[in-house]
């Protein structure tokens, strides 16, 4: 038998991103498609479309029906045609090249996850070091640490007035040691927010990991300041920006040097999107922002390539699903851009992208509804692209998350990996012409609003001239004003209230017993150190350039002094700029202000705005108008009696109106007088009932204040108030205004 000669098994591996991305750029060279023809099939013209549009809507005008606008000033066509979208789809643009607009990265998701970056907001730093190693043994992929407010500020513990409000508390070397301890920050990215400077809080990391034997150059991952960010949302800083922008340039020479993984700039989007900010401003404005530290630090001696590799980004998703993949989308294109402008090297064009739910988004009314808010804001941040996302728990509104809406906002992520594929797809959005559209649109109007604030000198000229927060007041007052006539739509909130809701518990934090205990941590620390060794330290610091701030900070930590003693020697001067804040704002705070107000009402005198249902004839003919018109004042937490129609007697014509105005004299089952009136019907009984109901009602309860449901026609509107009506309640009444004015007759407000 001849001899067989073996075959070795091809040895298969996955393609790296240099690989593919050389192969993709031969195959753009050399690639011929043939043309497929669909010969067989005739094309709808866009008239024909039209025209069987229109017979479906019924005389309704389809240019006004069928064109959504939105608060970026783009509409929503009906239908995207191939026709109009070829001229601008990316054919010649692949993933991780160009303009990036089809992704950071040549593989997607493919070989690199997005991050799974949950917060981790816990006051106690034990505590807080749990629930890191928690979130990573349950599924996240980034240590997310969120500090709270005195540390951003550089205040101690003791003198903290909220200390643990917003996160952990950071008093000295030894919390960070108690914070990191364990922390396998050789393997995982690492993500702290750190305010103004990221010198302070970088300082005490690096003296905590030395104290501690651990290298500092495997640290990766953000620990990234903001100072036009703390500007705009306090309206002041603590000391002047040149010194803070002195900080900014040291921290990425620092970085550079001893933690090249770690980037040491974090602009957020944040104030802009908890103003009220649309998409464009949203990402217009954060980005004047990263081109006025990139000048500074230019000035500073930095190279683009330098401020490259230490800026990142924080967007928030908003609602609108579309939009907010084509805000991501865009948002890449634009920055490659504006990094090409300023000569940056392909590979520097990049943007790394936090992601996160829009705050301004969530209720705190019937919260539950917030996770699927956080579900499709989750699934618009992976289409378009982010490099890590913090899906919020669904109480964040409210309180501190727990373990179950833990667990809910972490496995959103878990299921968008590993159940519906999203780690598959490269760029999934791309070729879409409803998203290619938007996404052209988008891009468009946030280079001519960044165009725009550079015309007047630079963010920071624009801020203190107030035209930035103007523009966003004009859209949160917009906002509001869709919702008082629910043209947009809060579940839970302005449309569809759930009566049957138990309030969450807020668990408020003993902030005394907090400060207490993690006061009582410090001394005992402190009651042990050189405090000459320290004072010592210190005073370096004091007159320390910012290029050796980090170390010398370090070096003052690890002698024992506390944050508020490091912020004080670096401190060079009061804030020399002040402008006007942008308040934060949630969507629905106005109708979620006036339910309290029922709810507070209800608790200190036993009542409430009674609603009588003036329903006529069987149910078909009042059950829409009045199941309408109960969910419209339920929004205020209204009470809303029901019936089954008043109908005539066989032999009494006209008794309906009798047996209802019976009904109302009587008041609610408890005795209580009904302070409103809603006549629910059809349009063609109205003629009949209104003109005899209306006078009937307001003669026997003069005080009442008596609804129609249903928008009257202009001819019969003037007719049926002369008859006693007193407004309407119809898809368009403002529903706040309307709400407002019945808590002001019962007494609720004045």
């Amino acid at each position: 038998m001849a001899e067989q000669t073996k075959v070795e098994p091809a040895q298969s591996r996955p393609m790296t991103d240099k690989e593919l991305e050389e192969l993709l750029r031969k195959s753009e060279k050399k690639a011929e498609y043939p043309e497929v023809k669909f010969d067989e099939f005739t094309p709808p013209t866009d008239e024909a479309w039209v025209e069987a549009c229109e017979a479906l809507l019924k005389g309704q005008p389809f240019d006004k029906v069928m064109y959504t606008k939105n608060y970026e000033g783009i509409s929503f066509d009906p239908m995207y045609t191939r026709k109009d979208t070829d001229p601008i789809l990316p054919t010649d643009n692949y993933p991780g090249m160009g303009d990036y607009l089809r992704g950071s990265t040549v593989n997607g998701y493919v070989h690199q996850p997005w991050g799974i970056a949950q917060a981790c907001d816990l006051s106690e730093p034990g505590e807080n070091n749990d629930l890191l190693k928690l979130e990573i043994d349950r599924g996240s992929t980034v240590y997310h640490v969120r500090v709270d407010s005195a540390t951003l500020d550089g205040i101690d513990v003791t003198a903290a007035s909220e200390p643990g409000d917003t996160g952990v508390s950071l008093t000295t070397v030894e919390d960070m040691h108690t914070l990191l301890a364990g922390l396998k920050l050789e393997e995982i990215p690492y993500m702290l927010y750190a305010g103004e400077s990221s010198t302070r809080l970088l300082a005490m990391t690096v003296a905590a990991l030395k104290a501690a034997g651990r290298k500092v150059e495997p640290l990766r991952g953000i620990i990234g300041a903001d100072p036009l960010g703390e500007l705009l949302r306090k309206g002041s800083l603590s000391q002047p920006l040149d010194p803070l922008y002195d900080e900014m340039a040291a921290a990425i020479r620092w970085a550079g040097k001893h933690a090249p993984g770690l980037r040491t700039i974090l602009v957020r989007s944040d104030v802009f999107s908890l103003g009220g900010a649309e998409s464009v401003q949203e990402v217009a404005y954060t980005y004047a922002v990263a081109v006025e530290y990139l000048r500074q630090m230019q000035k500073r001696g930095l190279s683009v390539h330098e401020v490259a590799q230490a800026l990142a980004f924080q967007f928030n998703q908003g609602a609108n699903f579309f939009m907010e993949i084509a805000k991501l989308r865009a948002a890449r294109e634009v920055w490659a851009n504006i990094m090409k402008a300023f000569g940056a090297d392909e590979a520097d064009r990049a943007s790394f992208v936090h992601g996160r739910p829009a705050k301004f988004t969530k209720a705190v009314v019937d919260p539950y509804v917030n996770m699927l808010r956080n579900c499709t804001q989750s699934f618009s941040s992976v289409v378009g692209g982010v490099d890590t996302y913090e899906n919020t728990p669904f109480d964040e509104p409210i309180r501190k998350g727990d373990e179950f809406s833990r667990r809910i906002a972490r496995n959103v992520h878990i299921m968008l990996q590993e159940e519906f594929g999203m780690l598959r797809p490269i760029d999934p959005a791309g070729g879409s012409w409803a998203v290619e559209t938007l996404t052209r649109q988008m891009a468009e109007k946030i280079w001519t609003k960044f165009q725009a604030v550079e015309a007047a000198g630079g963010i920071l000229a624009a801020l203190k001239a107030g035209t930035v927060q103007a523009e966003i007041a004009k859209v949160l007052e917009e906002r509001f004003k869709n919702l008082d006539f629910r043209k947009d739509r809060a579940v839970g909130v302005n449309m569809y209230p759930n009566m049957t809701e138990e309030p969450l518990d807020p668990r408020p934090e003993d902030r005394e017993a907090i400060q207490k205990e993690l006061s009582a941590n410090v001394q005992a620390y402190l009651a042990d150190i050189d405090t000459a060794a320290r004072d010592a330290k210190l005073a370096t610091l004091a007159q320390a350039d910012a290029d050796v701030a980090i170390d010398t900070a370090a070096d003052a930590f690890a002698a024992g002094a506390t944050t508020g003693e490091v912020a004080k020697a670096l401190k060079r001067g009061a804030g020399d700029v002040t402008v006007t804040p942008i308040e934060e704002h949630h969507w629905t705070e106005r109708y979620e202000a006036l339910r309290r107000v029922t709810e507070a009402y209800k608790e200190k005198t036993g009542k409430n705005v009674h609603v009588f249902l003036a329903n006529m004839g069987k149910i078909p003919q009042h059950k829409a108008r009045a199941d309408f018109s109960t969910s419209f004042l339920q929004v205020g937490a209204f009470e809303v009696h029901l019936n089954n129609g008043f109908q005539d007697d066989p032999d009494k014509p006209g008794s309906r109106w009798e047996k209802c105005v019976a009904a109302l004299q009587a008041g609610t089952e408890d005795g209580q007088p009904y302070d409103c009136a809603v006549i629910c019907s059809k349009d063609d009984t109205y003629p009949e009932d209104v003109p005899a109901l209306a006078p009937m009602i307001k003669q026997a309860c003069p005080d009442i204040r008596l609804f129609l449901a249903g928008a009257a026609p202009k001819e019969l509107a003037a007719q049926y108030k002369e008859a006693g009506v007193d407004d309407f309640i119809s898809v368009k009444a403002n529903c706040y205004e309307i709400l407002t004015a019945l808590q002001k007759k019962k007494g609720m407000i004045e």
